[in-house]
């Protein structure tokens, strides 16, 4: 890393807030929409799958058993937001019949990246047990196929779930129960996040922390990763995308591409509208189609 490179220079790189100054509005409508999702399909609220407080998920479930599963992870920079503010993605993929979950996880600086990515494999253990039968809901049974998806932060934990030991999380668990991942615009490795002001106040990364907590250390999984970042973010996030391409390949990661006219925050968009480029790989994931 070029040593010549400032804090200043990072946190203009990651601090994707200071980058869309239409953000605020971005971030009212997600809770808006999810307000609505709520009220407009069934939903499981605030199901307990860890022993904290945070460890909870909400399910809506699909109209019918054995339905494939979206397990979307929110972002924040694994410092805020919450699940409660991403409600609005899952009415797409409900009306296509897909189940799906939406964890919480707890925050730092209360816990470390890594103990966020321990409960996020413990949210998805809980999710293969319990979530399959009664028109796809929670109450037993375990679904057909399992599709991992996140955002930001929850793209970096998108990809670190097709690389757990799934075994150790739960007896009984196959070897590798996610059939799919999908990262928008997700983080791969951490160590720029250790100079980056804003963050690593929060954060509290070592080197070593960083170094096991990044996908691109990892070898690559047998299922596949789709990596999309919206084309108008920063020259990091375009790296980030680009750099899990080249280190899992083209058979782990058949799909790395830049959304046009995307920012990190309306990136998402193209996960839940039906024309998204996001939204149509995902259903092929999910083996359902619009």
């Amino acid at each position: 890393m070029d040593s010549n490179i400032d804090g200043a220079w990072f946190d203009e790189q990651y601090n994707n807030r200071a980058r869309v100054p239409g953000h605020a509005a971005i971030l009212a409508r997600w809770a808006s929409d999810s307000v609505l999702a709520r009220a407009s399909h069934p939903v499981q609220l605030d199901l307990q799958y860890g022993l904290s407080a945070a460890e909870t998920l909400d399910v809506f479930p699909a109209s019918h058993a054995d339905a494939p599963v979206l397990f979307f992870i929110h972002g924040g920079y694994w410092r805020s937001l919450d699940k409660s503010d991403h409600s609005f993605v899952a009415p797409a993929f409900v009306d296509a019949g897909a189940t799906v979950v939406v964890p919480n996880y707890a925050l730092c600086p209360a816990v470390s990246v890594e103990e966020i990515a321990r409960q996020t494999t413990r949210a998805l253990a809980w999710t293969w047990k319990n979530v399959g039968r009664g028109g796809g809901g929670a109450g037993g049974g375990k679904p057909r196929r399992i599709v991992v998806a996140g955002h930001s932060a929850g793209g970096h934990l998108a990809a670190m779930m097709l690389c757990c030991r799934w075994r150790e999380v739960l007896a009984g668990m196959p070897a590798q129960p996610v059939a799919a991942a999908v990262s928008i615009s997700g983080l791969f490795d951490l160590k720029p996040i250790m100079h980056t002001p804003f963050l690593q106040a929060d954060l509290r990364l070592t080197a070593a922390m960083a170094q096991r907590a990044s996908p691109a250390n990892f070898a690559p999984p047998k299922s596949p990763l789709l990596s999309l970042v919206g084309a108008d973010e920063s020259e990091e996030f375009l790296r980030q995308n680009r750099l899990i391409g080249e280190r899992w390949g083209a058979a782990a990661v058949p799909v790395c591409e830049e959304v046009a006219g995307a920012n990190h925050f309306t990136v998402l968009d193209d996960l839940v509208q039906p024309a998204g480029r996001g939204h149509h790989l995902t259903l092929g994931l999910l083996g359902l189609t619009a």
